[in-house]
């Protein structure tokens, strides 16, 4: 898959800085959920993490 753009991402007016930390927030629960697992992990969670979010598994939730 290619790298969607940060603009393809965001939707409904939020912000950069909350695309970064819901990215970097469920990279480290996969990273986190392999560990206790005990499981192998294929390709990057940073990647996985933003394919997760494009696909709409994910959402990002600001407070107001």
């Amino acid at each position: 898959m290619l790298r969607p753009a940060a603009t393809q991402l965001l939707k409904n007016g939020e912000s950069t800085y909350s695309l970064v930390i819901a990215v970097a927030k469920r990279a480290r629960e996969i990273t986190d959920e392999a560990y206790e697992n005990k499981t192998r992990l294929d390709s990057k969670t940073v990647k996985m993490a933003v394919e997760q979010l494009s696909n709409g598994e994910y959402k990002i939730i600001e407070k107001k």
